[in-house]
């Protein structure tokens, strides 16, 4: 992406992130509350991730999963998850403090999903590609799946929109992004909690 291409999409990331974190204030308010009162703390979830080029940054979210507790069985996602961290992320609630991320120009509003450091060295070159841009909220992948799309297409989904991304798209990316979480599509992975665990070239060959 050259300069001015960034520069435009930068601005079209401010002018919607800021005005989206303040109005969102009293619902994050709510949600800090009610993960306080259940599940205890840290309200916040963070964790680094990769970003643009694969250089880390600390993202943040709501919690959703209770502590690991192996006394009483909580040693994965799908045993720590809780009801009330299901509704968030049904209802995506959770990535609301990404917005913050976004304002400190970590994220964009649109872009590949930043995903685990522990997936860099497991991706094909092509793969890998995803990096060439900010990672986003959300994406052409999130619109097309989520987590019910294998890695093969949500990778595949990734280097298309490093190909061909404009500030239109991102809007219609935006929009149709409201419309998938109203209907809660593609929440869950096939037979995971959330999404299941990219295991590189097994899963590359297994896609074949």
């Amino acid at each position: 992406m050259d300069a001015r291409n960034e520069a435009a999409k930068r601005a079209f990331d401010l002018a919607i992130a800021v005005p989206a974190l303040v109005l969102t204030m009293p619902v994050q308010a709510i949600a800090a509350l009610a993960i306080r009162r259940f599940l205890g703390r840290p309200v916040l979830f963070r964790q680094t991730r990769p970003g643009l080029h694969g250089e880390p940054f600390e993202l943040v979210k709501f919690r959703t999963m209770s502590e690991i507790d192996a006394d009483r069985g909580r040693v994965d996602d799908a045993s720590r998850m809780t009801p009330l961290g299901r509704w968030l992320r049904a209802t995506s609630i959770d990535e609301l403090p990404t917005l913050w991320n976004v304002v400190r120009g970590e994220l964009s509003l649109v872009g590949p999903r930043p995903l685990l450091m522990r997936y860099l060295d497991r991706y094909s070159p092509e793969q890998a590609r995803r990096h060439e841009v900010r990672p986003g909220i959300t994406g052409l992948a999130q619109i097309s799946g989520r987590n019910a799309l294998s890695w093969d297409d949500k990778f595949r989904l990734d280097v298309e929109y490093v190909d061909h991304h404009t500030l239109l798209r991102d809007l219609r990316i935006l929009l149709t992004t409201v419309a998938t979480v109203l209907r809660r599509d593609g929440i869950r992975g096939d037979g995971a909690a959330t999404a299941s665990e990219y295991r590189g070239a097994d899963d590359r060959e297994a896609s074949k």
